[in-house]
């Protein structure tokens, strides 16, 4: 099976504002950007496809002619918690450390660890039939980062460094 790891556009958010799955607006340029991975797209056979439930994924989905794809939960960004909707740098919780030191095994405030986010993916996966076809998957940068540590091989310090773009596709084979 042929994997395609889609990030959605950019945000109308803020740089350093933490929003993973807050439902936040796509920026002014959705239309450009969307209309490129579009093209992008325009070369593959797309069997199936899914996304996540927030409309940044949803939109750019139904743009690239999916508008029924299976919204599904499990590709959501990583849940902050607490943290959503404030910037990185203003964040007062006293756990914020912790979780930079480690925040593969360390849970946001009442949000998630990385290790949470990769059992939701691996649920996803292991969920696909594993057959020829080729599946479109729109979703946020964690799990692209996921599917490039746990499909593609990378080592999580080698994915963060080379996270993915806004618009950018992913192609994996398991």
């Amino acid at each position: 099976m042929k994997l395609l790891f889609i990030r959605h556009t950019s945000v109308a958010v803020p740089k350093g504002m933490c929003y993973g799955q807050t439902d936040v607006k796509l920026s002014d340029t959705f239309p450009e950007e969307a209309a490129a991975v579009n093209h992008s797209l325009s070369k593959y056979n797309i069997d199936a496809a899914y996304t996540s439930p927030l409309s940044r994924c949803v939109k750019l989905a139904a743009v690239c002619g999916f508008p029924d794809a299976i919204k599904d939960n499990r590709l959501m960004e990583m849940n902050f918690g607490d943290w959503e909707m404030q910037r990185y740098d203003e964040i007062s919780d006293p756990r914020l450390q912790t979780w930079f030191d480690d925040y593969i095994n360390v849970k946001a405030t009442a949000g998630e660890s990385f290790m949470d986010q990769r059992h939701r993916f691996q649920s996803f996966i292991s969920s696909l039939p594993h057959d020829n076809a080729t599946v479109a998957v729109f979703t946020h940068a964690g799990i692209l980062i996921q599917a490039m540590t746990t499909i593609l091989g990378h080592s999580i310090d080698e994915a963060f460094a080379a996270q993915p773009p806004y618009g950018s596709i992913i192609e994996a084979e398991i």
